[in-house]
């Protein structure tokens, strides 16, 4: 940004949304809304002919959703920086407009200073989430990440369940009993166990060994 004023287009298909964004920061000196758009397809085209410090789209537009229009924008050469303001908060749809290149992502029920905030910051370069979406993405990143077994891991584990010593596993998976071992080993560090008993109890737990009927 090289002036003092933050130049924004402003995208939504709701008239009334796009006139309420308008008189919000109508009072605010240092941020203008130099063009508004219906569609991601219009958004795009004003960002380009006007070179606007930030775009401040909505998700669900016509002909161009949110996360196209911003795609489209991140890879022009404007240095245009993307916020979406919009009432979807699932999971899915702030992964789309991360990826695809969005630099903040806020609610429709934003307050006025909150959303004049956001814009600052997000033409600084900041990242712009809103307290909701920064809660989601952290208590997200604070889940264990699954656990998942290899077919042959499974395969092992069976012969475990099955009463089985290693070279026994071995000879009916046709590997050698050092292989055995070695998947034992992995599956111990997966599921945190130390012993075979807890191996196979905790993979049923988890519903990842088959339950015999």
């Amino acid at each position: 940004m090289t002036h003092d004023t933050i130049r924004v287009v402003l995208a939504d298909d709701h008239t009334v949304m796009r006139a309420g964004v308008v008189a919000l920061l109508a009072s605010e000196p240092t941020i203008t809304i130099v063009g508004e758009a219906g569609d991601g397809r219009e958004a795009v085209e004003l960002v380009e002919r006007l070179g606007a410090d930030v775009a401040l789209l909505d998700l669900r537009m016509p002909v161009l959703d949110g996360v196209a229009a911003t795609t489209e924008i991140v890879a022009g050469k404007t240095g245009t920086r993307v916020l979406i303001l919009t009432t979807y908060d699932t999971d899915a749809e702030i992964e789309r407009a991360v990826e695809a290149g969005a630099i903040g992502y806020l609610l429709k029920d934003t307050t006025r200073e909150q959303l004049v905030e956001a814009i600052r910051g997000a033409a600084r370069g900041e990242t712009v989430l809103a307290p909701r979406i920064a809660a989601k993405l952290v208590a997200r990143m604070r889940q264990p990440a699954p656990v998942v077994l290899t077919t042959r891991e499974v395969d092992v584990l069976n012969g475990v369940a099955d009463g089985l010593s290693n070279a026994d596993i071995g000879k009916r998976l046709v590997i050698a009993e050092a292989t055995v071992k070695t998947h034992l080993l992995r599956v111990f560090a997966k599921l945190d166990v130390s012993d075979r008993t807890h191996a196979v109890v905790t993979a049923l737990e988890r519903g990842l060994l088959p339950r015999s009927e």
